[in-house]
């Protein structure tokens, strides 16, 4: 979807602490790990797993996400 932003996962920068999971828990959960992913059905046919599209009533808290990861493994873009 055009204009859609999205949360980029850096999973080399990420150590699963799961902040992000408990703001964006709609649309990310964790895995086995604890690293975040993008929730059943979020993702569409040849979206990248580790950008995950983020709906607009989500996007204070993906900001917030993004500003209070302590590895800085997050970045939204769109």
């Amino acid at each position: 979807m055009a204009g859609t932003v999205r949360l980029h996962i850096d999973w080399t920068r990420c150590d699963g602490r799961g902040l992000c999971t408990e703001l964006l828990g709609a649309v990310i959960e964790r895995d086995e790990w604890g690293y975040p992913i993008a929730r059943p059905g979020v993702l569409q046919d040849g979206d990248s797993p580790s950008d995950v599209p983020i709906p607009p009533r989500l996007s204070d808290a993906a900001r917030d996400a993004e500003a209070l990861c302590p590895l800085l493994a997050l970045r939204l873009r769109g």
